[in-house]
């Protein structure tokens, strides 16, 4: 059965920062369960075109469920967001006006103990968003050099214990191999041992298993090697004075965002539209706690700032001279 009761972070700020208008083209690069998606098409309308992208055909599922009657040409394909240009190519499209990507990963995902994403119930160790395309989290730990372990998980993590970690790993491992979420979660916990002194009312320790999952996760998917093909390939995709909206979860994300938009301006070939990135508010977080990670950044692409806002008033002018209005 497909979940179809996802709810979307920050859906009115995106709805406001991208700003779409009846006839554009949207590309949503990661559709999900399309609770963006919907509200963006229905904005887009019968002359506009929602493109979506998923690299999870679970996802697709969902959104082509979500979006069937949506007065607005939808075309959902499974692919991976790093390959949106050869998808636009496909789809005989040169050029978008809006992008959106909401980086993060859905609570069906999570929930699902198969997919391995978590180590609060135990199953397979998996982590694939596609589950038919290469290799596993288990592959990773059981078959990586402890060196190369030790450093994804650092970089993909920023564990401070990952050498430790690594080497858990690799002791455990040498004896069986490591197959599931509760024995990889396990070692990790043993290498950060029981926890030292008391902490302070209403402070809450993250599992130590935590950045050592999410390390992994995003290795398996190659999250910011795809996320950064993506945002190099934004001035080709999006055309003059169009817009393109980034949603991150944690700071590896947030980072690569930051920085290539800075370059973008730097450059002058795109206008950061938030000059900090844009959280949810305290009732957002209280209804939607996965909002609480969330980080929004826009870019304008193309010309000078506001040249969006130029145009239309330049069409308005020359509509006025027209009518003589």
């Amino acid at each position: 059965m497909v979940e179809t009761s996802h709810v979307p972070v920050l859906p009115k700020e995106v709805m406001e920062l991208l700003d779409p208008a009846p006839g554009m083209i949207c590309l949503d690069c990661t559709v999900g369960m399309a609770g963006h998606s919907a509200a963006l098409a229905e904005t887009l309308g019968p002359s506009g075109r929602l493109i979506g992208l998923d690299v999870d055909p679970t996802n697709l599922a969902a959104a082509r469920s979500r979006l069937e009657a949506v007065n607005c040409r939808v075309d959902l394909v499974h692919a991976n967001f790093a390959e949106s240009e050869a998808v636009l190519g496909s789809l005989g499209v040169d050029r978008v006006d809006l992008v959106l990507a909401d980086v993060g990963f859905s609570s069906a995902q999570m929930d699902d103990p198969q997919r391995g994403f978590s180590f609060a119930t135990d199953g397979p160790l998996d982590m694939r968003f596609d589950r038919g395309r290469g290799g596993t989290a288990a592959d990773l730990v059981n078959r990586l050099p402890q060196q190369q372990l030790a450093d994804l998980i650092w970089k993909n993590g920023e564990e401070r214990l990952s050498r430790k970690i690594a080497r858990k790993i690799v002791e455990r491992r040498s004896q069986n191999p490591i197959l599931t979420t509760a024995d990889l979660a396990g070692i990790v916990r043993a290498a950060y041992g029981a926890p030292r002194g008391r902490r302070s009312p209403g402070r809450r320790r993250i599992d130590p298993a935590t950045r050592t999952f999410m390390a992994l996760r995003i290795g398996v998917n190659h999250e910011l090697e795809s996320l950064e093909a993506l945002l190099r390939s934004l001035p080709r995709l999006v055309r003059p004075c169009g817009r393109a909206a980034v949603i991150s979860f944690h700071s590896l994300e947030d980072r690569l965002v930051k920085q290539t938009f800075v370059a973008f301006r730097r450059d002058e070939i795109g206008w950061p539209v938030t000059r900090k990135p844009v959280t949810a508010d305290p009732a957002e977080r209280e209804v939607n706690p996965r909002s609480r990670s969330a980080k929004l950044r826009v870019v304008e692409l193309g010309p000078p700032p506001a040249c969006r806002t130029l145009v239309r008033e330049e069409e308005a002018r020359q509509k006025r001279a027209l009518t003589g209005r």
